[in-house]
């Protein structure tokens, strides 16, 4: 990969790996580093990267950096989390967002990632498992496990009021 290959990935896949990263951090100073990191070994590594697999390398960086972050901060949790319970919004969609990301959230993390990558980044279930390490098969189940997870939390009325 070439210095302008490389650049060219940048304008073509930063924001979509940073969505990516921040819908599962949820945090966006932690998914900019997530990201930043994961483009700063794209160009360390870009000579053994051929130009028509950086992306899927570039989000396979991503999402191992992620689960790294995860990892520590998960060591080094001290504060409790800020909860946005306490503003109130009366709009029906910020209610439903709401709910969605509270169901999102109650996914572990490889499930979480899984549901991302499928149904908001359009990746192929052979794609998923180069990025994230797992076969096909198992990339099916676990998203299958998932999105059951998801629909048992959204069906529940209490949980959308």
């Amino acid at each position: 990969m070439t210095e302008k290959e490389y650049n060219e990935c940048v304008e073509l896949y930063a924001d979509n790996v940073y969505r990516f990263i921040l819908k599962n951090l949820r945090q966006e100073e932690d998914a900019r580093d997530v990201v930043q990191s994961a483009f700063e070994k794209l160009w360390k590594n870009r000579q053994n990267v051929e130009t028509e697999k950086s992306k899927s390398y570039l989000f396979t960086i991503a999402y191992h950096q992620m689960i790294d972050h995860l990892r520590k901060v998960k060591r080094i949790h001290l504060q409790e989390e800020f909860r946005e319970e306490a503003r109130v919004s009366a709009t029906p969609a910020h209610h439903l967002k709401k709910a969605l990301e509270e169901a999102l959230s109650r996914l572990n993390e490889t499930q979480r990632s899984l549901v991302l990558l499928k149904d908001y980044e359009g990746y192929s279930y052979s794609e998923i498992g180069q990025i994230t390490g797992l076969n096909e098969s198992q990339v099916k189940v676990y998203l299958h496990r998932a999105r059951i997870q998801l629909k048992n939390y959204l069906v529940k009325l209490e949980n959308l009021i």
